[in-house]
């Protein structure tokens, strides 16, 4: 398996105005691998923009509100790149894509990192940020999923949210409970 960072995506529509969405970028050789799935707004900007910024964040607060309709958080211009990066992100990267391998499902963009940025230390790994970003991944995958994979995986990560979470990650979670919860009762009637 590939190395995967999950990150925040800043591309731009053809008019210039940016979009900001979660997306895992595959680390590959020289490449990180952009594969937003079809029909996506990150997609159609990657196809028509060569650049774009990647905000790697530890609030989980970000991946909740993107997976559940919220894209307004602040951005901030770069200085001689297109693309702004999330305010609250911890460090960002400057891709450029590089070549493309269409597919009918994911497509490919090859990027190179043309310039990586930190704006704010690291302060370690926290179980309730991963098991937030894990429940914010399911939930983009609730009607591929039966109910008891959605249920046994929610009850394996709740432990990382009792033992570790602080109050940012409690909102994220309780952001992205909220969500399932209503997919689940949507599919029960």
């Amino acid at each position: 398996m590939p190395l995967i960072h999950e990150c925040v995506v800043t591309t731009l529509s053809p008019d210039g105005r940016p979009h900001v969405a979660p997306l895992g970028l595959i680390e590959e050789g020289e490449y990180w691998i952009a594969a937003p799935f079809r029909p996506s707004t990150t997609l159609f900007n990657l196809e028509h923009g060569k650049k774009f910024t990647a905000s790697f964040t530890d609030d989980a607060r970000v991946f909740a509100g993107l997976v559940t309709g919220t894209r307004s958080f602040p951005l901030t211009d770069i200085e001689g790149w297109p693309a702004p990066r999330l305010s609250c992100a911890l460090a960002h990267a400057e891709l450029e894509i590089a070549r493309v391998e269409d597919d009918e499902i994911r497509p490919r963009f090859f990027c190179r990192v043309k310039h990586t940025e930190s704006h704010r230390p690291y302060l370690g790994m926290n179980r309730a940020r991963a098991a937030v970003l894990e429940a914010a991944i399911l939930a983009t995958r609730l009607g591929r999923l039966p109910r008891e994979k959605i249920d046994s995986e929610i009850a394996y990560l709740r432990i990382a949210i009792d033992k570790t979470a602080g109050d940012a990650e409690r909102e994220a979670w309780d952001t992205v409970m909220e969500k399932i919860a209503a997919h689940l009762n949507e599919a029960a009637s």
